[in-house]
């Protein structure tokens, strides 16, 4: 059995909030939800490297796993990548996270047997190479069982080597456009 895991929810917050509010509902007591809130990170015109800096030690400091909840959209979110590339790195006060991607149902490529990468968020497309992968993505559940298998096995994915990929450079800004064209 799988143990409970502090995890952060990283996702559209205009478009997917009804989905995280489901997952912690479903998720119930088998995990810790270290989540953030719209507005709660503030970047206040500051430079990436410091909002960065700012999510991974108020808000990822003491998560095991971050689940990126995709809906059609959620590739273009720049709070996204970076909360995404938070997850990532690897430093002795933060260690780096497990990575779980979930398709949810409005996605394009949802039960589908291939997902599009372009669809996906881009530093999240770059740690998913088939089953030996940094991290995974699966279509959304309600079988809390089985979600908590996924999230037992990102945690365990976390010091997997070789070290994952953060090698893009973050997100200046939102993408905007036709959300189904994707990012290639």
């Amino acid at each position: 059995m799988s143990r409970k895991h502090n995890v952060f929810l990283s996702y559209y917050h205009e478009q997917d909030q009804r989905y995280k509010d489901r997952f912690v509902r479903m998720m119930g007591d088998n995990i810790v939800d270290k989540s953030v809130d719209l507005g709660d990170i503030i970047d206040d015109n500051l430079p990436t490297e410091a909002v960065l800096q700012r999510i991974r030690e108020d808000h990822i400091a003491q998560v095991s796993v971050t689940i990126v909840l995709i809906g059609p959209c959620t590739w273009q979110r720049k709070y996204v990548d970076w909360e995404i590339g938070a997850s990532l790195r690897d430093t002795q006060h933060n260690p780096r996270c497990g990575l779980l991607g979930i398709l949810l149902p409005e996605h394009p490529d949802f039960q589908r047997p291939e997902y599009s990468a372009r669809l996906i968020p881009p530093r999240l497309a770059d740690n998913c190479d088939g089953d030996n992968s940094f991290a995974q993505i699966r279509d959304w559940t309600r079988n809390v069982e089985e979600t908590r298998t996924w999230i037992h096995e990102a945690f365990l994915r976390r010091r997997k080597q070789p070290d994952p990929n953060n090698s893009r450079l973050p997100f200046g800004r939102n993408w905007n456009g036709d959300c189904v064209r994707g990012w290639q």
